[in-house]
């Protein structure tokens, strides 16, 4: 979807997305609802989580750990942020789909 060597697949592309979309609010758990929310399709939390960590490592995400609460037996929740790196690798995602949309005859977004 991207250029050579920065290829994002779908279920990336949707995390990302969510991470996005929640702002300052998105841990594993916000960002497995919010799929399973906007989407309608089960997600799983292990999943998830790997996908958090691969977009980290590939410099799409950062992350912060937040304060431990006692509603979650003192245990601190992971943050996650879209880097530049994140949003140039969404916008490129977008620029090439709508490209190719574009190239299918009689296509509308319009709701039919």
């Amino acid at each position: 979807m991207t250029t050579r060597g920065n290829y994002l697949g779908e279920f990336e592309e949707l995390v990302l997305l969510s991470v996005a979309s929640l702002s300052d609010q998105a841990y594993g758990v916000s960002v497995m609802l919010d799929i399973i929310a906007e989407t309608g399709r089960s997600a799983n939390i292990s999943a998830v989580h790997e996908v958090l960590k691969r977009l980290e490592r590939k410099g799409y995400l950062k992350s912060k750990m937040g304060g431990a609460t006692q509603e979650r037996g003192g245990r601190r929740k992971r943050y996650f942020v879209l880097t530049a790196s994140g949003r140039k690798v969404l916008a490129e995602a977008m620029r090439l789909k709508l490209q190719l949309y574009k190239r299918v005859p009689n296509f509308s977004l319009k709701p039919i």
